[in-house]
Order: C-alpha cells, then sequence, then structure tokens
C-alpha cells in the first residue's frame, strides 16, 4: 500500500453523536472559550451622519456606577495600565455584554483642636483608611448588576471611631438594573442597595468627605421623557455598623420622593423635587417626636466657566411641610451662589460668594419651624467638613476665591460668617442633631471661621490636599459655654483607578 494511503487511513473517526446534549454543551464550551478568537475583526466604518460617535470619558464620577468604559471595547483605545480590567469581554462577539472593575485608595491624617468649641476641650489627631472595588457587569442592553465594596478604618481617635470613620466591609452598593433604550423615552427599574445624589449635594449627597459614605436599601425608577430624566425613589438609609457585612437599612426612616431635571439654553439646568421623609423618633431643640416631613423645592444653576470669562450660579428655594408628634411642620430655607472665573487671565481666578439663610423653631408656638437638611454633604461650609454647625437655623455669608497653578494644582480661600436664624432655636450638627441648644441666649452670630484648601491632581489617578480652617466663637457660643476657639487641618491622599 503507497505511503500516503497509511498516512491517510490513520486518521481519527469523527465522534459519534450518541448525545445530542452532550455534543451541544460541548459546543457551547468551545464557542464561549475560543468565540472571541474566532469572531472576525470589525471593519472600519465612516461615521453615520446625524449619529456622534462613540462617547470616550475617562473621567472617574463621584458615583462610579456611572463611568462608561464600553468604548475600550475597541482595542486600539486601550492605552493605560488599568484598560484590560475596564472592559472584559463576556460573550463572543458582543461589545454590550461586559465587565468593568475598577475603585480607589484614600488616607486622611485629621486633627481637631476643641472640637463642638471646647466640649471636647482637647487637640483629637487620628488617621481614616478608605477602601473601595466594584464591579460592573452589562448583560446586553437592558440588564446591568453593580456591586460596590467598602472598608473604611480608623485609628487613634480620642474617644474610639464614629459611626462616619469606621466600617470593616460591607456593601456600598449592590443593585440589579432592568430597562429599555438609553435614549428619550426609556425607562429602568433600580433594585437593591444603592447611593443618592442630586444638586449640588444641600438634600441628598453620598457623605464624601467623612471616611464612610451614605447607602440606602430600596428601589429607584429611572426615566428619560422629551428633554426631562426623572428619578422616582422609594428608600431607607443604611445603618453603617463597625463589623463585617452587618449593615441593615434603618426601619426607623423611610424616605422617598421624586425628582426631575432639565437643561434650558445657555448652559442652565433646572431641577425640580418633592421628597418624603418619615422618622419614627426625630429630635429637636423642642422635643422628641413621630416625624412626617414632606419637601418641594426647586433649583436653577449654569456650571463654572472652563473657556471664556463668564457668571456661574446656584440658585435654591425649598418649601417644607407635615407633622411632629401633634404639631406641624412649617420649614423653609434659601441659598444662592453666584461666581465669575476669568479661564483666559493667569491662574484662572474664580470669585464667588454664597449667603444662605434657613428657619430655625420659635418652641412657644404649636408649629415646627426647624429645617431639616435630610442626608446634606459633610462639606457644607467649607473645609470643617466633620465639625461645627450644620445648616439649620442659620443665617450665612460666604466669600470664596479660587486658583489654578500649573502642574494641576488648585487653591482656595474662604471666610464664612454665620448667624442664627432663630434666637429660640440652637445650633445643629450636619447631620441635623442639636449641639448647641439656645438655653435663653439672645445672640444672633454663631461665629466666623475662614479656611483654605490646597489640592494637587498629580495625574488622573494620583491626588493630594491639604485643609486648614479655624471657628472663632462668637457671642452666642461664648454666652451658652464652653466657647472655645476650634481649629482643624488634614492632609489627604488617594489613588482612583
Amino acid at each position: 500500500m503507497p505511503r500516503a494511503l497509511k498516512k491517510e487511513s490513520k486518521k481519527p473517526l469523527p465522534p459519534k453523536l450518541g448525545s445530542e446534549s452532550g455534543m451541544t454543551r460541548s459546543v457551547a464550551v468551545f464557542s464561549l472559550l475560543l468565540g472571541p478568537f474566532l469572531c472576525p475583526p470589525a471593519l472600519p466604518q465612516a461615521p453615520t451622519p446625524g449619529i456622534p460617535p462613540p462617547k470616550q470619558d475617562r473621567s472617574y464620577h463621584l458615583l462610579r456606577e456611572e463611568d462608561d468604559w464600553s468604548f475600550l471595547a475597541d482595542p486600539a483605545k486601550r492605552q493605560e495600565f488599568w484598560d484590560p480590567i475596564k472592559y472584559i469581554r463576556l460573550w463572543p462577539c458582543r461589545n454590550d455584554w461586559f465587565l468593568s472593575i475598577g475603585g480607589e485608595a484614600r488616607e486622611i491624617w485629621e486633627q481637631i483642636g476643641n472640637d463642638n468649641w471646647g466640649q471636647q476641650p482637647f487637640m483629637n489627631a487620628y488617621f481614616n483608611e478608605r477602601y473601595m472595588l466594584y464591579f460592573d457587569v452589562h448583560y446586553g442592553k437592558h440588564v446591568r448588576s453593580f456591586i460596590e465594596l467598602k472598608s473604611g478604618l480608623n485609628s487613634y481617635r480620642i474617644g474610639g471611631p464614629r459611626p462616619i470613620d469606621e466600617k470593616k466591609l460591607d456593601f456600598q452598593a449592590g443593585f440589579l438594573e432592568v430597562g429599555t433604550s438609553t435614549g428619550a423615552g426609556s425607562i429602568a427599574l433600580r433594585v437593591g442597595r444603592q447611593e443618592l445624589e442630586y444638586g449640588s449635594g444641600r438634600l441628598l449627597d453620598v457623605r464624601e468627605g467623612p471616611n464612610v459614605r451614605l447607602s440606602f436599601d430600596g428601589f429607584m425608577v429611572k426615566s428619560k421623557i422629551d428633554s426631562w430624566q426623572i428619578d422616582g425613589f422609594a428608600v431607607r438609609p443604611d445603618l453603617d455598623k463597625p463589623g463585617y457585612f452587618d449593615n441593615a437599612p434603618n426601619h426607623a426612616v423611610g424616605f422617598w420622593g421624586v425628582y426631575a431635571t432639565r437643561s434650558l439654553p445657555r448652559k442652565v439646568s433646572l431641577d425640580v423635587y418633592y421628597l418624603g421623609l418619615d422618622r419614627k423618633q426625630a429630635t429637636f431643640e423642642r422635643g422628641t417626636a413621630l416625624e412626617e416631613r414632606h419637601t418641594l423645592g426647586a433649583r436653577i444653576s449654569r456650571p463654572v466657566a472652563t473657556e471664556q470669562p463668564g457668571l456661574d450660579f446656584d440658585y435654591e428655594g425649598l418649601w417644607q411641610f407635615g407633622t411632629f408628634g401633634s404639631g406641624n411642620i412649617r420649614a423653609w430655607t434659601v441659598a444662592c451662589e453666584t461666581g465669575y472665573r476669568f479661564p483666559t487671565v493667569r491662574l484662572k481666578p474664580r470669585l464667588s460668594a454664597k449667603a444662605d439663610i434657613s428657619s430655625g423653631d420659635h418652641p412657644n408656638s404649636k408649629t415646627l419651624g426647624t429645617f431639616n437638611p435630610l442626608f446634606p454633604k459633610g462639606n457644607y461650609f467649607g473645609v470643617l467638613a466633620t465639625t461645627g454647625p450644620g445648616p439649620i437655623n442659620f443665617i450665612d455669608v460666604h466669600p470664596h476665591v479660587e486658583t489654578t497653578f500649573p502642574h494641576g494644582v488648585t487653591a482656595s480661600v474662604d471666610w464664612i460668617f454665620q448667624w442664627r436664624e432663630s434666637l429660640q432655636d440652637g445650633v445643629y450638627a450636619v447631620p441635623g442633631f442639636l449641639i448647641r441648644a439656645a438655653d435663653g441666649s439672645l445672640a444672633r452670630f454663631v461665629g466666623h471661621r475662614p479656611g483654605t484648601e490646597i489640592r494637587w491632581q498629580a495625574n488622573r489617578h494620583v491626588w493630594f490636599q491639604a485643609d486648614y480652617g479655624i471657628f472663632y466663637a462668637g457671642k452666642f457660643l461664648k454666652e451658652t459655654q464652653p466657647g472655645r476657639n476650634l481649629n482643624y487641618w488634614a492632609l489627604w491622599a488617594g489613588y482612583k483607578f
């Protein structure tokens, strides 16, 4: 027999199709493993008229769920060290099945002297560490899951860590989202643990300044109707406990609302909203009772100029009503910020001024007048993020100057002057609890505080920051004692990927 025919006869015979289901499973596994190599590369196509090219946004958002790395489906656009884990294909020949991984590390050394104006009459210095890691999985265009882990550690603080300082390990977010398209007329349902951040953060913020961020458990419906982005939600805030995976929704607090935004001409944005709050145990100067509060508000804003000199502003007003125990609630606030930036001038200076006022209570009446800021940002009043008074029963004037130096360095200086709106109500902390009762004092001036912040954005990933501020106690604090001056400084370092 010829040698060629002998070699031919030794070829293995094709497998017998004895089990159709077994063969199907083999093909599925084979396709999943080798599919990316078998899919032919897409040929370059000319841009479609009227359709913008895919968005390529490499910025790290405050809410990491808003990061979009889908453009890295094109291997030619992968330029950085972390790009391979920003887009991991999960299904052969499908760009919309992918996994994104990201996170951050942040270290802070903070020092506070005479916290609460001398109620803790010592220098308290401590070290905070924060680590976060997220996994964003897209199962096609209509289904998505997002999980973000958080770990906040505190060392050396006299009195031990506060709830905002330490959380060994838990889920910051963990939700499933199911929706339709992403354009106008879309709607999506999100269920699970999630973060809320709207507007300027005066009422709803993730609490970025403190070591442990805030999250909520519940559901949200996100929709786009014409030019409006409308979100509706019903949630409960998370109770941060210091251990491992032991957070739980606070069943004593219910929170719900509708928040709508849209763009107007000349880069102006409009926000309108309704927010509802139910607290089983709410405490104000007049006492503790069941609180059911409703908030109606509107905000109009324009961003800071980036190319040509221009005016920016942020104006917001709201009305609150409801019940507190057997009485009613009537409260309000008005906040405004106006600035002007010169981006074509050396150091690109921006000058701005804030003026805010929120209502306080008159305990002799049957109506609670104390404004409730709900879940505000920690640094509502500049660099003193976790110390001093919050935006309750106050009047303030707040001038501010900021500049930009070469190599990603920015610097700002501000000075805040603060008074009480009602002389019969006290001073409250940022989270909303009373830290200094009125105690019969008729003094209105609470104090003033200069502050400065220097930040260096070394590159897209690495940043450093230094803060320093002093709160000079005013007549009200000195009359109600203790009334010592408070001082604060902090050094920050962070890395995001």
